[in-house]
């Protein structure tokens, strides 16, 4: 039985990448996009996909780049949509990455973001088949930190705030749960109390997400060639076990900005 593993972290595997050109240009740009969407992600969850046009010395038409979370889902895609036209008349060409720039070998260990950690476990698992239960939230800005910093220009003053939250990641239909901790912080311009609320309320929201983004960094999917899910932790240094952290917080350090996933990355054009 084939046997796939996903984890919640950016894939930058090169089985897991897909070159497909000889996309012609009776569609627009938007159109092949959502077309290629709709055909790929049939065969699993995408990470990412971008169509982008020929060169100005090359023939009229497109090509495009897709990127799996599963190495197997590629491979199969590969196999089922290379020499047919599909939604064109001519049929496209699609083939497996086979080298990777070491831009995305810098990214290998990054986590998911929040969005990303949703979408696949929803797409993997179902609405139903996760839920997330927060233990605790809490301020954690000292006295110094909270207190009122000189004047600045335009009448505000300097604040800094520090956000904790202890999350649990429960997995009912298999019988599976982890726990993790996030701190979040932030200085900013205090105009008024309207602002401090703002910046109070955005940053336990951060906070939470965080917390859920390192619970799911434990979490492995095991895809069974029978189409069911299994789930699996891994056992790490830092993981938190539930008998452990009642009425505790414990935290890890994050940073506050995020970086955004799907921007323009440096794409290696080598297939096998």
């Amino acid at each position: 039985m084939e046997v796939d593993v996903l984890e919640f972290r950016v894939p930058v595997e090169d089985n897991k990448t897909l070159f497909v050109w000889n996309i012609q240009p009776s569609h627009t740009e938007a159109q092949i996009h959502v077309g290629l969407l709709r055909l790929f992600s049939s065969f699993g969850p995408v990470y990412l996909l971008k169509v982008v046009p020929n060169s100005a010395l090359g023939p009229a038409g497109f090509y495009a780049l897709i990127r799996f979370y599963s190495a197997a889902q590629a491979s199969r895609a590969q196999r089922q949509t290379d020499g047919r036209p599909l939604f064109q008349k001519s049929p496209l060409k699609v083939r497996l990455s086979s080298k990777q720039t070491s831009h995305f070998l810098s990214d290998s260990s990054r986590p998911l973001s929040h969005a990303r950690c949703l979408e696949l476990a929803n797409h993997c698992l179902g609405f139903n088949g996760w839920t997330s239960d927060i233990i605790t939230l809490k301020e954690l800005t000292n006295e110094e930190e909270g207190e009122e910093g000189e004047e600045e220009e335009g009448g505000g003053r300097r604040r800094r705030l520090k956000f904790g939250c202890l999350l649990q990641l429960s997995f009912p239909h298999h019988g599976q749960k982890t726990r993790a901790a996030a701190v979040v912080e932030d200085s900013f311009t205090c105009t008024g109390p309207d602002v401090l609320l703002q910046n109070r309320r955005t940053l336990q929201r951060r906070v939470r997400e965080k917390a859920l983004v390192q619970a799911f960094t434990t979490v492995l999917l095991v895809l069974l060639g029978n189409g069911k899910v299994m789930v699996e932790l891994k056992q790490t240094s830092d993981q938190l076990p539930p008998e452990q952290t009642d009425g505790v917080l414990q935290v890890n350090q994050f940073a506050v900005d995020d970086e955004e996933e799907g921007g323009d990355e440096e794409w290696d054009l080598t297939v096998s």
